[in-house]
């Protein structure tokens, strides 16, 4: 069976991406800032598969962002190749409000490369307050939640490892 159907019915989600020499860096291997931009276009097309994408907020009024990303890298990715990058439901709070998606690179071959994990909010985009999306959202979810799908909570925000730290200009310009 082809990888890109056995990883539709594993995750139900994929994007299907060719590097290309834009994406590499200095070490001619998939950049840092490619993976970002790669899971990213996958949460996007997935978004917008499941008529939730950017026009479909901007009239509901709201917008994904992203509060914390992590990555795991196994295997390089060099420029030329095809990846294919899932995009799955790790987490979600009982409103919806706040998400949680993993996604995974896969090689043709079914090589994993790397796992990327993306935690954010819905907000309201005029008060730019975090906000509960209406419910085709959470309707558009439901069929890629697992049993292993985490239900999220503040907690779990709380729970990110980096905190504000503000500090005085005259105290940033004096180091």
């Amino acid at each position: 069976m082809e990888l890109q159907k056995i990883i539709e019915i594993m995750a139900k989600y994929t994007h299907k991406f060719e590097v290309r020499w834009g994406d590499i860096d200095a070490n001619r291997h998939l950049a840092n800032s490619s993976y970002v931009q790669y899971c990213a276009q996958a949460r996007m097309g997935f978004m917008h598969k499941h008529k939730m994408g950017i026009s479909q907020q901007n009239r509901w009024g709201i917008g994904a962002v992203v509060l914390h990303e992590r990555y795991s890298f196994f295997q390089e990715i060099f420029a030329d190749r095809t990846v294919y990058v899932t995009v799955e439901v790790d987490g979600v709070s009982e409103d919806g409000g706040m998400w949680r998606f993993v996604h995974k690179f896969y090689l043709p071959d079914g090589t994993h490369c790397a796992t990327g994990e993306a935690t954010g909010v819905w907000i309201d985009t005029m008060l730019r307050k975090m906000t509960s999306p209406p419910e085709e959202i959470m309707e558009c979810l439901k069929p890629y939640m697992t049993e292993g799908t985490k239900t999220l909570s503040k907690a779990d925000l709380k729970e990110l490892p980096f905190r504000p730290q503000n500090i005085s200009v005259a105290e940033l310009l004096a180091k």
